[in-house]
């Protein structure tokens, strides 16, 4: 499906693609090495990343809104612990239709003000338990006052330029990546997987895992 064409519904759909869980085992995953174009694909025009020298970049697609995002996080957050320190980490919020965007700017506003690491997962819980419909300027900025964040500064950064040009961005490297699910993982401007790829999103991991120590034997030394 075109991305103009992308519906609210089917953005929930194409997220549970995403995640769909299949049968592998850990043996399994440990016996067979991942297959390029059906746990993972190799784009065809390698991405520019921002990791420095000598770092390998990992990307997680994401939607604030979408179920499996906020199921994947802890899987997500336990992974990030044992991070190897030649990996550098980043999450993209992404965009396939015009209501993503105002989750994509909280998560800049946020990062701009360094409250990311204390509201993340606060979003997660206020849209998947509390129910708060965060698809619209006004709700964010109202909820974000409500966390005790000044409201005014808080809207200042949220309509800013540089917000703004970090959501246009966010949503190119989207577009670079050829994401079309969420969650996703993008690794060394040069891979891809999901849940559909790699047939859940734990095992994505492992394959990501795997891309990781394919490219750090590819890459010359700092």
């Amino acid at each position: 499906m075109k991305r103009r064409e992308f519906s609210l519904t089917s953005a929930s759909v194409l997220a549970g693609s995403a995640l769909a869980l299949g049968p592998f085992s850990v043996a399994q995953a440990q016996g067979q090495k991942p297959q390029d174009g059906t746990d993972y694909l190799t784009l065809k025009k390698p991405v520019a990343t921002e990791a420095g020298p000598g770092k390998i970049e990992v990307i997680e697609f994401f939607w604030y809104a979408c179920p499996h995002c906020n199921a994947f996080e802890p899987t997500l957050e336990e992974w990030l612990k044992r991070l190897p320190k030649d990996v550098s980490f980043k999450r993209v919020p992404v965009m396939f239709q015009d209501s993503f965007i105002p989750p994509q700017k909280l998560y800049y506003t946020l990062e701009a003000m360094n409250q990311l690491e204390q509201m993340h997962r606060k979003v997660f819980y206020a849209i998947h338990v509390q129910h708060e419909q965060l698809n619209k300027d006004a709700a964010v900025i109202d909820w974000a006052a409500k966390q005790g964040l000044d409201k005014a500064k808080f809207t200042e950064i949220y309509n800013s330029f540089s917000v703004a040009a970090k959501v246009r961005k966010a949503t190119q490297l989207q577009e670079a990546y050829q994401v079309a699910g969420v969650p996703a993982l993008g690794i060394a401007g040069k891979f891809y997987t999901d849940g559909s790829q790699a047939q859940s999103m734990p095992r994505a991991l492992m394959v990501t895992d795997y891309l990781i120590a394919t490219e750090r034997t590819a890459k010359p030394k700092a």
